[in-house]
């Protein structure tokens, strides 16, 4: 056997494999022979056919068959002696492969074409410059968030005359008749030059009014009618009205209290307001912490300088998903690949030179706590902490085991990322909603 290696660029090689009979051959008539044993085939005793006969029935099968295993083996282990680093699968040239005769040839000549990246460096060297964001919440963040919450937890009462904010149940008529409709309409949509015609009416009343300029959102979705209906309703209908219904705000009590927190977790105005404060600063800085990470990546992968090879994994990503995405939709996902991809060579290359590994006990805590996230809001507490095992072993059992790298892989990042933070020169920058809304969208 042997194995060449051909670089074409700095990420883009082609692999050989020559093969000659004596490579295989003893394999195969091993095969072979075995299946004389086992054969049953009419007019010879069971394990009595002349193994020319097996040859001539199996040869050719047995021979790809061994040729492919000895292949994948080899290749693979070549591979895997080599300094740099494989992407994808390697690709076989298939215009080579349709040129061999099974049959008549002795020795076979292979192609394939790998992607790979050289010696990654990373430099956590302590001058690169990184801002880490936390989020200080506003006055008119809490209060906007309480004023939802008393919202939610309103009571639904049905006055007599409608006011700003209610919503009106009546039967929609248009003008030609084409289209009749009970719902449920929300004042709040209706635009500030027509929502007076909605005020003060009662049970029984009858409203004309022009869909496309009075609602203010997406008439569709405000009315649910379909594309067909909103259409054919023209610029003049009617509503009828059946019920006026409108919730008002919960009262600042201790019964609202206990219904978001639990009993006797708030017990007064003062600290609902700063319990909700902390709850709402929590969440957004979980997601700046996100966002914080996502830009700590980005400089080390554009320190690393990693030239992945573009046209190779393109390629690879279509024939490993054939038949379930478009070499457009490749290259509108490639970006987003091409960007983990980079991060996980990083990774990799900082916690092996760093010894950072994701032990098990670390994925089982990890687990644990995102599962106590999912059931924050459940009220199950101490019931939940009792049946957490089984909650575990579930999630890290499933998904054929795929739950349980993707939650090793989790923690590793996890690990390597507050090693890189240690490392790196973090400054703390303390922002707005408003400023953390726009650094997302930029």
């Amino acid at each position: 056997m042997e194995i060449t290696l051909d670089k074409q660029s700095a990420n883009q090689a082609s692999v050989k494999i020559k093969l000659n009979e004596a490579d295989y051959q003893p394999k195969v008539d091993a095969k072979l022979k075995d299946y004389a044993k086992k054969a049953t085939i009419k007019g010879f005793r069971p394990g009595k056919a002349p193994i020319g006969m097996i040859k001539k029935m199996y040869g050719t099968s047995v021979l790809v068959e061994e040729i492919n295993d000895l292949l994948s083996k080899s290749l693979n282990d070549y591979l895997k002696s080599q300094t740099f680093r494989i992407l994808g699968d390697p690709l076989p040239v298939i215009e080579d492969a349709d040129k061999i005769d099974w049959k008549t040839q002795n020795e076979f000549e292979f192609q394939y074409r790998i992607g790979f990246v050289e010696d990654v460096t990373v430099d956590l060297d302590s001058t690169i410059d990184v801002t880490a964001y936390k989020v200080e919440m506003g006055e008119a963040e809490v209060a906007d968030a309480i004023q939802n919450l008393r919202r939610q937890y309103g009571n639904m009462t049905n006055p007599e005359v409608s006011q700003a904010n209610d919503f009106i149940y009546g039967d929609l008529k248009n003008e030609a008749g084409t289209v009749e409709k009970t719902l449920s309409l929300p004042l709040s949509k209706i635009n500030e030059a027509d929502v007076t015609n909605f005020i003060g009416l009662k049970k029984g009343d009858i409203v004309t009014f022009n869909p496309s300029t009075a609602i203010s959102e997406d008439v569709a979705t405000v009315l649910s009618l379909s594309a067909e209906e909103v259409a054919q309703l023209g610029e003049v209908c009617t509503l009828t009205v059946q019920n006026i219904n409108r919730t008002e705000d919960a009262e600042m009590n201790q019964e609202f209290f206990d219904k978001l927190f639990g009993p006797g977790q708030v017990t007064s105005e003062e600290e609902f307001v700063e319990k909700v404060k902390g709850i709402l600063a929590e969440n957004y800085n979980k997601e700046i912490k996100v966002y914080s990470e996502e830009k700590i990546k980005d400089k080390l992968v554009a320190n690393a300088n990693i030239d992945l090879p573009e046209a190779f994994l393109k390629e690879w990503l279509l024939k490993a998903n054939e038949g379930k995405v478009t070499e457009a939709q490749v290259e509108q996902e490639y970006p987003i690949y091409a960007k983990q991809l980079a991060w996980t060579i990083v990774s990799n290359e900082i916690a092996k030179a760093n010894e950072i590994k994701a032990e098990h006990e670390d994925v089982i805590e990890k687990t644990k706590e995102m599962i106590r996230e999912q059931f924050a809001s459940s009220g199950l507490g101490a019931q939940l902490e009792d049946s957490m095992g089984m909650f575990v072993d579930n999630y890290l059992q499933g998904n054929e085991g795929q739950n349980y790298m993707q939650m090793i892989t989790s923690v590793q990042n996890d690990k390597v990322l507050n090693f890189v933070k240690e490392k790196l020169n973090i400054q703390e920058e303390v922002v707005s909603v408003e400023k953390f809304k726009e650094l997302l969208e930029n």
